[in-house]
């Protein structure tokens, strides 16, 4: 893949904080930078192997997600078999490349963050 096509495409006023913006519209979904670190940490799954990973997420949102994140070119759905129908979900070059920045958000997270005291309290 040449290094052009590898690239997305966004609508940006070219302001100097617009590829901050993208990134974050593009992995900042609830589900999205999960299940790429799901990807990341235990390389291709299948559709169920993956919703354990994961974890309190339904079947439906996830297939959601990652027709989302496969429209995005960020994961590859390939059919391992044909009966019983076996899916497995795997990165492309352009979802891997995402690793650094998924790393460091756990680090910021593992040092920043701490458990809410109750639900009010949350950030999330």
């Amino acid at each position: 893949m040449t290094e052009s096509s590898q690239r997305l495409e966004v609508w940006c006023t070219g302001e100097d904080w617009c590829p901050i913006t993208s990134t974050a519209t593009l992995i900042g979904k609830k589900w999205h930078t999960v299940i790429l670190h799901r990807l990341l940490a235990n390389g291709p799954l299948g559709f169920n192997a993956l919703k354990t990973e994961v974890g309190g997420i339904s079947s439906k949102v996830l297939s959601d997600v990652l027709e989302d994140l496969e429209e995005k070119q960020l994961i590859d759905r390939e059919i391992v078999s044909e009966k019983p129908v076996r899916v497995e979900y795997s990165l492309t070059e352009l979802g891997k490349s995402l690793e650094p920045v998924i790393q460091e958000m756990a680090e910021w997270g593992e040092t920043h963050l701490t458990d809410a005291t109750d639900q009010q309290s949350s950030v999330v």
